[in-house]
């Protein structure tokens, strides 16, 4: 593999492998944040309980997420620094607010409520643990703001051949970020409601037969797992409309390419599945499932609009973009060869898919848990827990295979051509690598992959840990000293 190749391999599985950490602790934070607030108004022990739990699996989870993302803005330097020099003066600015804003509250607000138990009053205790979780939000609200200034630019114009802010709010309020941002954070939470109905309905199998005196918190957890995976599900579906039309109208080969779709089509119908090779330009040997003029509707809200197919898109883009690279020897092997302006048809068109189907899976078993415990009942089959502990993975999958598609879906521009927007803000993939030697690329790849791996076996280590034993395990017994006898121990076993 190239230079280029191998950049694009460690971007992403550092990234993927970040984003794993990502949307737990942000939804997994408001969660904790809402349960101590049912503790402070109601006074109720479960409540407490439940925030000290789950509030120890997101400190575990939180510290990863840190660790890893640390790797992620070092990146554009080491592999991708002429990308850097193209867009550091738009896209730094974005980074910028996120590090100094949003992480340092984050990080302010987490030392407060972790060392405030006790030496806070409990309202203020609280005040951090919500100025936390919106800090999390604020942090992925300005790093998908600069991620969608890469997928359609804006608030910026080419001085000295390059692209120069000159509207930062216009960045804030891309209409592309402001659809992305409730579909992540609702992904966000779509991970936690499982998290959350996997590991209770696990505790509540596992004590089934006994007097599980925390039997209130297991089931309180499945309830709020539950209907939080339903509610994100619909906002995932209501954000996605709106982010395919606006797919539509700003990356129309990316469309396409969700939907193999090889001509173009009016109207143009949705493919639920494909049978034969989809990377068939002619199609003829690909079988699909269709449902008639769907994706017209997906595209513009009505059932006739035309969807055009990878074929015509590609004349089009060679048009307007040229047929070949500069030949530039920056460039490598790529200097002056063909340009190939079709994405990677199989991640897109499955990647598309798993998306879909996972998030309903987990919707689904959220579903399930509330249906199962209803009227106060205990699920007593071993099927369910099993069940439940197994879709905690199908919201982790299906937020991962939405970035790829997202991702890929837009090569070969690392920064996307603005249909309405200034000519020659947009850059290929292929110009924004580093010029560095393969060998130093491989070193740190390899280097990177195996502390992640290692870091992996931590986390799943101490989360494992923490979620085996339970309640006791982050709560001290009270003590029997006739002092403190009916008194809260409200100190985290840190």
């Amino acid at each position: 593999m190239d230079v280029l190749q191998l950049a694009r391999w460690q971007f992403g599985i550092t990234t993927v492998y970040h984003f794993l950490m990502v949307p737990l602790t942000i939804g997994l934070s408001v969660l904790v944040a809402g349960m101590q607030t049912a503790w402070v108004r109601t006074g109720e022990q479960r409540y407490y309980k439940m925030t000290k739990f789950w509030g120890k699996l997101l400190l575990v989870n939180f510290a990863m997420g840190v660790v890893t993302g640390i790797v992620q803005e070092f990146q554009f330097g080491m592999n991708w620094n002429a990308y850097s020099r193209f867009v550091g003066d738009v896209f730094g600015a974005p980074l910028a607010m996120e590090g100094l804003v949003a992480f340092f509250v984050e990080s302010t607000f987490l030392g407060l409520w972790i060392f405030g138990w006790d030496r806070l009053p409990k309202k203020v205790h609280l005040a951090c643990a919500w100025a936390f979780s919106l800090a999390t939000i604020a942090s992925a609200y300005f790093i998908l703001a600069a991620n969608s200034w890469m997928q359609h630019p804006v608030g910026a114009e080419i001085v000295d051949g390059k692209p120069t802010l000159n509207s930062i709010w216009a960045v804030l309020t891309n209409n592309t970020a402001l659809a992305a941002i409730p579909h992540t954070i609702a992904g966000a939470f779509s991970v936690a409601a499982a998290f959350l109905v996997g590991i209770a309905a696990w505790h509540l199998w596992r004590k089934r037969k006994t007097d599980d005196e925390h039997r209130a918190v297991w089931r309180s957890s499945i309830r709020l797992g539950g209907w939080t995976g339903i509610v994100a599900f619909a906002v995932l579906a209501i954000t996605g409309d709106v982010q395919g039309k606006l797919m539509f109208e700003q990356q129309p080969m990316k469309m396409a390419s969700a939907e193999a779709l090889c001509h173009t089509e009016q109207p143009a119908s949705f493919s639920i599945i494909a049978i034969g090779d989809v990377t068939s330009e002619n199609c003829e040997d690909v079988k699909t499932f269709n449902v008639p003029a769907l994706l017209s509707f997906l595209a513009h809200s009505d059932f006739t609009t035309e969807v055009k197919g990878v074929q015509d898109l590609v004349t089009e883009y060679q048009a307007r973009y040229g047929t070949n690279y500069p030949d530039d020897p920056a460039l490598g092997e790529l200097a002056g060869k063909p340009i190939d302006y079709v994405p990677n048809l199989p991640v897109t068109y499955w990647g598309f898919r798993i998306m879909i189907g996972f998030g309903a899976i987990s919707a689904g078993t959220g579903l399930l848990a509330l249906w199962l415990t209803r009227k106060n009942k205990i699920p007593d089959t071993k099927w369910f827990p099993r069940l439940a502990l197994l879709s905690i993975a199908t919201p982790f999958i299906a937020n991962s295979a939405g970035w790829i598609f997202t991702e890929m879906g837009r090569q070969p521009f690392v920064v996307v051509p603005n249909p309405s927007g200034v000519d020659g803000v947009w850059m290929f993939t292929a110009q924004a690598v580093s010029r560095i030697s393969t060998g130093e690329v491989w070193t740190s790849l390899i280097a990177l992959t195996t502390l992640y791996a290692v870091l992996g076996v931590v986390e799943v280590f101490l989360i494992r840990k923490y979620v085996r034993g339970g309640i006791e395990g982050v709560i001290p017994p009270k003590k029997t000293d006739h002092d403190q006898e009916g008194k809260d121990e409200l100190a985290f076993a840190y």
